[in-house]
């Protein structure tokens, strides 16, 4: 029995590498061949071959007619029920286009992911100059304001009195973190249970200087607490 639980903490190994290969595709690299993804996972082209038949069987992947290999339609049916399954975004869009209408910048909606951050939801800016990001889009949680508030400001991990204090420095600021040429303010979003996510307004660094910031400021602190109240959260702001 000991055996069997620890085998299965392990995982699988084949279903391990048939993710490991679906990890290998990024924005700029939509199709890759067999030696791309081997060359990327570090397997043998005769393993990639057989969980990419797999996966194709499966609809993870397509195999084009050049012999390259992109993302299937059941990722996109997956990535739909994941986001509907939180029921969010009829909260949180609303939110951002408010965000977007009141600041003249993309407004954004970020999930931690394990070490990850991921963009649930976003409302571009109307300028044509303005950082690339994208719903579904996985980002550093090390870079960016953003993901500093999904890593400082979770109940469940700070005392309230040291919630109160974080809170009151609030908007965390970035610039040239993710990239030298944006810059972002972020505030949180709770729900009952604790941290649910951080709003977000970015942009180019050259609209985002300090009188631009605490201009935006009050939009957004205001945005997150009213989100946070209509979520349950209200109490983690003191409220």
């Amino acid at each position: 029995m000991a055996e069997l639980e620890t085998n299965a903490a392990k995982g699988v190994d084949a279903v391990d590498r048939a993710l490991a290969i679906l990890r290998c595709y990024e924005e700029d690299r939509t199709a890759l061949t067999l030696t791309e993804i081997a060359e990327r996972t570090g397997f043998y082209k005769s393993t990639v071959l057989r969980l990419a038949v797999s996966l194709e069987s499966a609809g993870f992947l397509v195999r084009r007619p050049d012999k390259t290999y992109a993302l299937g339609a059941e990722l996109m049916r997956l990535g739909s029920i994941y986001v509907r399954s939180f029921r969010l975004e009829d909260h949180v869009r609303p939110v951002l286009h408010a965000l977007r209408s009141e600041t003249g910048e993309s407004a954004s909606f970020f999930r931690r992911e394990g070490e990850c951050r991921i963009c649930l939801f976003r409302e571009e800016t109307l300028h044509s100059v303005r950082d690339h990001i994208r719903e579904g889009d996985m980002l550093s949680l090390e870079r960016g304001a953003a993901g500093r508030v999904l890593t400082r400001l979770e109940p469940t991990q700070i005392n309230a009195k040291e919630l109160a204090k974080r809170l009151r420095q609030l908007p965390e600021i970035s610039s040239g973190e993710r990239d030298t040429e944006t810059a972002a303010i972020a505030a949180p979003v709770f729900d009952s249970a604790g941290l649910i996510g951080a709003l977000s307004i970015s942009g180019p660094m050259t609209r985002f200087g300090p009188k631009e910031a605490r201009r935006m400021t009050p939009h957004l602190l205001k945005a997150a607490r009213d989100l946070s109240v209509r979520l349950g959260g209200s109490g983690h702001w003191g409220d």
